[in-house]
């Protein structure tokens, strides 16, 4: 049998005509520009369909925006026009802006992005001299020099809605990153709701100046606190009756500062405020400094100094003791001490700084402040079960202790609280935010209301549980709000000039401020920040540098004790008689110092540039690794990833083959 005839007797298969390879490089080809017609199409229909489309892999999720945002975002009735002036200029000389600014401008382009076309963004490159810079200036943003020549570059936000109402963000600093987003969403609020916010405020305290102050015959005591002056800058402030039986429904936050002995019906109508879904800016206080500094009807300070609304308090699971005070070491008042004592001046541990990690700067209220005062402040607990969410906003140093209140109301010994202070270890929450679902306080409905008086015709409907999430501040001191503790106040031409040394006007501003938003406002917290450092470089280069400073200093003294030496072997050994000083002559001993020192001296500066070079060199090497990781690792995985597909794939053919 022949080889062209099978066993079978059949001819063999003829061979293949020389234009399939042909056939195949064509089909190839075909394949390949229908593939790249088909991603370009993708790419084109992805383009149409998902432009809002977000995948964010950040750590913190940075350029995820929160559900708040999105509420307040959705909420928008009329439209609001972003205004974004960035000097390009800036970025260029300081880079750092430039990196900031590009996260500001993606965060923008998110906020359009989920508006429906309700948030409107411009964006404007203002050169000096220009009519840009002229109405940059117009809408109250804030220009800076970056040399000296003087010209003046700018990096704000101006907001205006359909009546013309205008808000700015006079100066974006990136030092304030965390709190960008909460920025951005109050300023598109703040569009969306022209109208001043309605604070309520109920106090037995002369918040608003002592009406006895002519009597008394001190002006000064009828002046309103500074507080209550900055609130009214901003806020449309009411007065509240400390006997109201009803809340009037259009205030938005309603201050209550040192509660005392309220009646039930009061405490009712601030329970179904909170209820309804209003704002409470609670103040109790075991120790008010505030009555103890001033006479009562007697004549006398009064002894009753206490306030405490805990039938509210323990319903929402919350405790506010009224029988204790925290002492702090850290940051206590220098006052005089009593006449008996030798000393003058000693630390009165009930009055005291917060500062520090006393404040807790993740809430944007405190973000910025340095210290906050207060005095015979109280602490809070949460009760055992409760499930509202605590959050501390101002909390004691370790340094303190938890002691009777009665020895800081009835002529307090600044010496013998300091000689039994004993420090505990622990830090007491003094303020906090409540925020959760609340059951009234008042279960079986509204009580009787005070003998004499009939309930109002107008009471709300009750309500046993709130309406949605509770926004509470409770401050276990009223203190906070005396001018003494905070501010300086000085007669400047028959003008009061109020110099303030601590952050507690501020602080009860922005806590107002707060409340006062919506409920999605509220509930924006800090976010992370995208400038990530190189922590482990620095790290290198700190201790570097601190190993270098301290070589250097050694060295240093080392060359100067040598330089001395020098000075002196230079001068040599006097010649001449007589007392009479003639020319010096160097000894050959003195000589082989000399020659010493030099050694010393190059030795030293070698040791010096060899620290140096060591300092460089980690750091260099650590920055090569980055970089081989960054540039060429990725590349050498998909590599590797496509090489063994190509294996996986040849053996499956093999496989397929045999």
């Amino acid at each position: 049998m022949s080889a062209s005839t099978s066993q079978a007797g059949r001819p063999a298969p003829a061979p293949a005509p020389a234009t399939s390879g042909a056939r195949r490089l064509w089909s190839s080809a075909l394949g390949l520009l229908a593939a790249a017609g088909l991603a370009v199409g993708i790419n084109l229909l992805a383009d149409r369909l998902l432009a809002r489309a977000r995948l964010d892999l950040t750590e913190q999720h940075l350029y995820t925006l929160s559900e708040g945002t999105r509420q307040v975002l959705a909420g928008l009735k009329d439209p609001v026009t972003l205004r974004l002036f960035y000097s390009r200029r800036l970025g260029a000389a300081i880079p750092l802006y430039g990196a900031y600014a590009d996260r500001v401008r993606e965060m923008l382009q998110e906020y359009v992005a989920l508006s429906n076309g309700k948030v409107r963004l411009e964006l404007y490159d203002p050169e000096p001299f220009s009519e840009l810079e002229d109405r940059a200036m117009a809408l109250g943003l804030q220009g800076v020099p970056v040399d000296q020549s003087g010209e003046q570059v700018y990096f704000g936000l101006a907001g205006s809605n359909l009546v013309d109402d205008e808000r700015a963000i006079p100066f974006l600093q990136p030092d304030r990153e965390r709190f960008l987003e909460y920025d951005l969403t109050r300023l598109v609020y703040d569009l969306s709701n022209p109208a001043r916010p309605v604070v309520g405020v109920m106090t037995p305290l002369p918040l608003n100046g002592d009406p006895r102050a002519m009597m008394l015959r001190d002006p000064q005591l009828g002046r309103p606190q500074v507080v209550m002056t900055q609130l009214r800058q901003f806020f449309a402030v009411k007065d509240v009756p400390l006997d109201a039986q009803v809340i009037e429904p259009d205030i938005q936050v309603l201050l209550v500062a040192h509660p005392q002995h309220l009646p039930e019906a009061t405490q009712y109508a601030i329970d179904q405020f909170v209820m309804r879904g209003g704002k409470l800016f609670l103040l109790v206080d075991p120790h008010s400094e505030s009555q103890a500094s001033r006479p009562g009807p007697n004549g006398q300070p009064p002894a009753d100094t206490v306030s405490s609304l805990d039938r509210l308090l323990h319903a929402w699971g919350v405790e506010a003791p009224s029988d204790k005070v925290v002492l702090d070491l850290r940051g206590a008042w220098r006052v005089r001490a009593g006449p008996g004592d030798r000393v003058q001046a000693v630390d009165y541990l009930a009055w005291y700084n917060l500062q520090g990690d006393s404040l807790n700067r993740d809430d944007v209220a405190l973000a910025q402040l340095d210290q906050v005062t207060v005095a015979s402040a109280g602490e809070l607990r949460k009760r055992l079960g409760a499930t509202i969410e605590f959050t501390p906003l101002l909390t004691s140093s370790p340094e303190s202790e938890v002691v009777d209140a009665e020895k800081v109301r009835q002529q307090p010994n600044p010496v013998r609280l300091l000689a039994d202070f004993h420090s505990g270890g622990e830090r007491h929450v003094i303020a906090a935010r409540l925020r959760g679902e609340l059951a009234s306080a008042f279960p079986d409905g509204p009580p009787a209301p005070p003998q004499g008086q009939e309930r109002p015709k107008d009471l709300p409907a009750f309500l046993p549980r709130s309406a949605g999430p509770a926004n509470i501040v409770v401050v276990n001191d009223t203190d906070i709000l005396e001018d003494r503790f905070w501010v300086r106040v000085q007669d400047f031409f028959g003008q009061p000039v109020a110099t303030p040394f601590s952050g507690n006007g501020p602080l009860i501003g922005n806590l107002v401020d707060t409340l006062a938003g919506s409920d999605a406002l509220i509930s924006l917290r800090s976010r992370g920040e995208s400038l990530r450092p190189f922590t482990l470089v620095e790290d290198i280069r700190r201790n570097a540098d601190a190993e270098y400073r301290q070589t250097e200093q050694q060295l240093t003294k080392k060359l100067e004790a040598t330089e001395q030496r020098l000075r002196e072997l230079r001068q040599g050994t006097p010649s001449g008689t007589g007392g009479e000083r003639g020319q010096s002559v160097i000894t050959p001993e003195q000589r082989q110092e000399i020659d010493q020192a030099r050694e010393e001296i190059i030795a030293t500066r070698r040791q010096l540039r060899a620290v140096q070079l060591e300092l460089r060199r980690d750091i260099e090497g650590l920055e090569t690794w980055l970089r081989l990781v960054n540039i060429a690792l990725v590349p050498a995985l998909l590599t590797l990833f496509a090489i063994g597909l190509a294996v996986v794939r040849a053996r499956r053919r093999a496989a397929a083959r045999s």
